[in-house]
């Protein structure tokens, strides 16, 4: 079984009208023909004539899995809007350059501030993994990234939990020193944070996974030999609900040190790959899961890149990059399949989202969700990434689309929303209805005279 990125494109669409329905049958029939079957998918550029995607996929002899992974396109429209709560979606993709969010849990100031203006903040683990930090508040949800788009889409629900037993899932590395410090950090959050593991298991043979750039500068990759993991996860299934793994990434040698020496402006080569493995995971198995990078070697352990980028500090710092990831699963949701159990109180699904957040630009499967969903969606400006599309030219709904400047603006956006305020009302100028006015009136000169009378 092999995951691996594919590009493809086909033209626009007048006004990018059923634009969910029409990727996912110009997707199917570029990609059928090879056998490979989507996982993932980002619109990377809608600038011109064409939408430029970019595609994750699995390639696998086993047929079996052909059908399921067709439920990556599945849609169920949600009936009403449950307003009880305020929940919100923060997304800030992997892999795409996010000026805010790009780094070693850099976007979690701004998850935090939005976290104060809602009930629930459901957000994936590339907005809170800063290696040996992990500030998620209280009222956060961490959800890996397919989990949330099918979330949107209308096909899982998340049920809260007190904890989870995790299970870790380490590779077997010829240098000892990084297998005994990846299960050191599992007994330090044991007997700090309280974490329940079931159990550790190396990994051996090792998954391949290997960071690689697409067209667009993505960071994207190929992995092989997965089926070794999925054996793993079916024989200790029961005795765990959530899996850690801690795995080398292959990168060229120099990528350790040119990341640091690029002051931000490099792409973080790991996570693109990381989060094509947990995709697979969880969309398959339908587990949380999480993944950090183990070193490759002590030599390059042993590098020392000075004083560093802010953003990227935490990866200064780490031995194993391993204690965010068993933070995060301690209490990440369990995931529910069934839609019969999405209209129970405690079950988080489609109608229960208020509320999109995501770098301007960004068109995947959750906007596109969001769009059908009629969930709202705010668009920061300022956390310029990768990604060439303009939101605008999408089929909105009056009010359903709102781009901000930054994250301190979005914040405001959320506390108006919740509270009922209109958006206009807060700003000034404000404009003034008056039906008497011509100009305010799209009816003819007959029309206006009766509405005088």
């Amino acid at each position: 079984m092999r995951f691996l990125e594919r590009e493809t494109s086909f033209p626009k669409i007048q006004g990018n009208k059923n634009l969910l329905s029409y990727i996912e049958e110009q997707t199917s029939s570029h990609l059928s023909e090879e056998g490979l079957l989507p996982i993932r998918i980002a619109v990377t550029d809608s600038s011109g004539s064409d939408y430029k995607c970019e595609v994750g996929v699995l390639s696998t002899e086993d047929t079996s899995s052909f059908e399921e992974a067709k439920l990556v396109f599945q849609f169920r429209k949600r009936k009403f809007e449950n307003t009880r709560n305020f929940n919100v979606v923060f997304l800030v993709p992997t892999g795409i350059g996010c000026e805010i969010g790009g780094h070693a849990g850099d976007a979690t100031p701004v998850a935090r501030l939005l976290s104060s203006n809602c009930d629930n903040l459901i957000t994936h683990p590339n907005v809170f993994n800063a290696s040996d930090l992990n500030e998620m508040p209280e009222n956060s949800l961490y959800v890996e990234g397919s989990t949330i788009c099918r979330l949107i889409m209308g096909t899982v629900g998340l049920q809260p939990v007190r904890s989870n037993r995790i299970l870790a899932v380490i590779d077997k590395n010829e240098h000892k020193f990084f297998e005994n410090a990846a299960v050191n950090s599992i007994n330090a959050a044991r007997a700090v944070l309280g974490i329940e593991c079931s159990d550790i298991v190396k990994l051996y043979p090792s998954i391949s996974m290997r960071s690689e750039y697409s067209s667009s500068e993505r960071a994207v990759g190929t992995i092989d030999g997965i089926d070794n993991l999925f054996s793993i996860l079916r024989n200790y299934e029961g005795s765990y609900d959530a899996v850690a793994i801690s795995s080398v990434i292959n990168v060229p040698k120099n990528y350790h040190m040119d990341y640091f020496l690029s002051q931000g402006d490099m792409v973080n080569p790991w996570g693109g790959v990381e989060a094509m493995l947990t995709h697979a995971v969880s969309y398959k198995l339908n587990i949380p899961s999480a993944h950090s990078p183990m070193f490759e070697s002590t030599e390059i352990a042993n590098m020392n890149p000075g004083i560093v980028e802010a953003r990227m500090s935490a990866e200064a710092v780490s031995t194993t990059f391993f204690h965010c990831v068993l933070k995060g699963l301690h209490k990440s949701p369990k995931i529910i399949t069934d839609p019969d159990l999405f209209y129970y109180e405690d079950i988080i699904s489609a109608k229960d989202i208020s509320c999109l957040v995501i770098p301007d630009g960004c068109l995947g499967l959750p906007t596109l969700a969001a769009l059908e969903q009629g969930i709202k969606v705010v668009a920061v400006k300022e956390n310029r990434n990768l990604m060439k599309n303009d939101l605008n030219e999408l089929p909105w709904d009056t009010g359903q689309f709102i781009q901000v400047e930054n994250y301190l603006e979005a914040a405001g956006v959320l506390n108006s929303i919740k509270n009922g305020i209109n958006l206009s009302s807060v700003r000034r100028p404000f404009k003034t209805l008056d039906p008497f006015q011509t100009s305010d009136i799209s009816c003819g000169l007959d029309q206006q005279l009766q509405l005088l009378k």
